[in-house]
């Protein structure tokens, strides 16, 4: 398995802070004059794990009735009512919850979630963010959704400038060379038009993968690329997967990576699937794997 890469439009080097705010006036400009005012949703159901992780995030999760057996986090989503998995969903439990919002991602069932549709609910679907600057579009989308705008506006202003922060603590540091492996079987690395491509090119590395379209790749073409930092986040790391990832890379000891000890394993739920705030958090752990020791200056006010 492996986590999802998607494209970022523009130029790498241009100041997030920036582009988020550019992205902020357009969300606010595009919603609905009533948006604020339109009654909120009291019982949601969401069909993603990382929806329900920042439902909670806008203090709002006491108003989910439903969501999936993947959605562990917070501890608190465990005790919401389970409505099937990402991949399949209970209609029947769904339509007995009488939810008045389902939020839903593109990758869950088209089928089941048309089949909502055409029952009458009212269902939400976001799409894969394709840069760190669309996915706090979208936490902002999210927060106008549930009436919690101004909260949503703080998180994402906060995470703008801790990326901002390190962008500029690492801006003249040599780049090292990163492999950045997101798939264990078949072996894929993050590629250039993807937002965990922006990990690498804010945390002051270069993504040895960097020129390729796609990022499945072979273990002879890691090898003779010599990465001086690998990132193992590859699903199913909480059972030992990344565990067991380090240790084939290792047993090539005359990588530098190996040599100097720098193989690591990271959540990838945290690197492939963030908020904003865990993509900030995210950024700053690699940017002190590529360069150990960094100081991040406090973000700027």
């Amino acid at each position: 398995m492996r986590c999802p890469v998607f494209p970022i439009p523009g130029p790498a080097g241009r100041t997030l802070a920036a582009v988020v705010s550019l992205l902020v006036c357009a969300l606010l400009w595009t919603l609905p004059a009533d948006a604020a005012e339109a009654d909120r949703p009291m019982r949601i159901v969401s069909l993603s794990p990382l929806l329900t992780e920042n439902v909670f995030l806008l203090g709002a999760g006491e108003r989910l009735v439903g969501n999936t057996s993947y959605c562990t986090k917070p501890e608190a989503a465990k005790a919401v009512a389970k409505v099937g998995s990402v991949m399949e969903l209970s209609i029947e439990r769904i339509i007995g919850l009488r939810p008045d919002l389902v939020l839903a991602i593109n990758l869950s069932p088209p089928q089941q979630v048309a089949q909502l549709e055409r029952l009458g609910l009212r269902v939400h679907t976001f799409h894969q963010p394709e840069s760190f600057a669309e996915m706090c579009a979208q936490f902002l989308e999210l927060g106008a959704l549930l009436g919690r705008e101004e909260r949503a506006r703080e998180i994402v202003d906060e995470a703008a400038r801790r990326t901002e922060a390190v962008r500029i603590a690492t801006a003249d540091l040599p780049r090292r060379r990163v492999f950045l492996q997101v798939g264990a079987n078949p072996l894929f690395s993050s590629v250039q038009d993807s937002f965990t491509h922006e990990y690498m090119v804010l945390g002051g590395g270069e993504n040895i993968a960097g020129d390729r379209r796609s990022g499945a790749m072979t273990t002879e073409q890691v090898l003779a690329l010599d990465p001086e930092v690998i990132i193992i986040a590859v699903m199913g790391s909480e059972d030992g997967v990344g565990g067991g990832e380090k240790g084939k890379w290792e047993r090539y000891r005359t990588m530098r990576a190996v040599r100097d000890g720098r193989v690591h394993v990271l959540d990838p739920d945290r690197v492939c699937s963030p908020s904003p705030l865990t993509f900030a958090a995210s950024l700053e752990a690699i940017a002190r794997l590529i360069h150990p020791g960094l100081s991040i200056p406090a973000p700027a006010p």
